[in-house]
């Protein structure tokens, strides 16, 4: 069964699973390899392996790139992963979804496949910074057309499995009807007090799995999960999901400003002011407003 990490992109998502990963995982006490690791045991969805060899929809490498097989195939492929049903983490970006193709309706996941679902949230006045960086877009306006786009999909370029992505908000309020072990965790908190969270975040984890974990490696994993640590480790090769523009190749480091990134100082009144009429009643709901 799948326990997802969900997020809209540049939300924290790294973070929770770079916690999860040193809970269960990997020994804190090994701290260069906590990212490299967490590659490892906490894999993205969706992958190429996912879909390999699933139907006669996948024979050529062009075939991963369509849309409407990936749609087709999101119950087939969970299946797959669940055919030991054995508990597994994914990270993933896929709004939760149900799209209608030809008659039928495709879920991204159900109930049989999904045992839970742990979702990271922060304030999309500090997304938008980081998201026109990590996907190399021209200015705020265009990232904020990104943001405000219910039909976007991304990982649409060749080598990449294309994700339903859709809007901020829709992102988070599809995952926050989710019916079954549903839980929240904001950006902002596990900035502002990360021995609440993580003790939250393990308290979650003993639902389905022993845990015992004493305060000296709590505090361990906490030091070890901040963003200076992360972009040094980035920067010494110990992590290796890089932004690379589709076209050109070019690449950027993945972590980029982290708690240095303040919508004050970025962005001018006329897109804060956008975003915050744009996004107000998910906002609101949110207490970012």
């Amino acid at each position: 069964m799948i326990i997802w990490i969900a997020s809209y992109p540049k939300s924290g998502n790294t973070w929770i699973r770079s916690l999860i990963n040193q809970i269960l995982f990997t020994n804190p006490n090994n701290k260069e390899k906590i990212l490299l690791s967490m590659q490892k045991n906490i894999k993205a969805y969706p992958l190429e392996g996912h879909f390999m060899n699933l139907n006669s929809s996948f024979n050529q490498e062009e075939d991963f790139q369509k849309i409407n097989n990936i749609i087709k195939n999101w119950k087939t492929s969970q299946d797959k992963i669940n055919i030991d049903k054995s508990l597994k983490f994914f990270k993933t970006h896929n709004v939760l979804t149900s799209i209608n193709l030809e008659g039928q309706v495709y879920d991204f996941t159900n109930l049989k496949n999904t045992l839970g679902v742990i979702y990271i949230v922060r304030d999309p006045r500090n997304i938008i910074t980081s998201l026109k960086n990590h996907f190399f877009l021209k200015s705020y306006d265009e990232a904020f057309e990104m943001m405000i786009d219910k039909k976007r999909w991304i990982g649409t370029s060749k080598g990449r499995i294309p994700e339903a992505l859709s809007s901020w908000d829709q992102h988070y309020n599809s995952w926050s009807a989710f019916p079954k072990n549903y839980i929240l965790f904001k950006y902002e908190e596990l900035l502002s007090n990360p021995k609440k969270q993580i003790d939250r975040l393990i308290k979650y984890l003993q639902k389905f799995i022993n845990i015992n974990i004493d305060e000296n490696k709590t505090n361990k994993i906490i030091s070890n999960s901040n963003f200076s640590n992360f972009k040094d480790l980035e920067n010494q090769g110990l992590f290796n999901e890089r932004a690379v523009h589709p076209e050109t190749k070019e690449e950027k480091n993945f972590f980029y400003l982290g708690p240095e990134n303040d919508y004050s100082k970025f962005l001018d009144y006329k897109i804060k002011n956008k975003i915050e009429n744009f996004f107000k009643e998910t906002m609101i709901k949110l207490n970012y407003l």
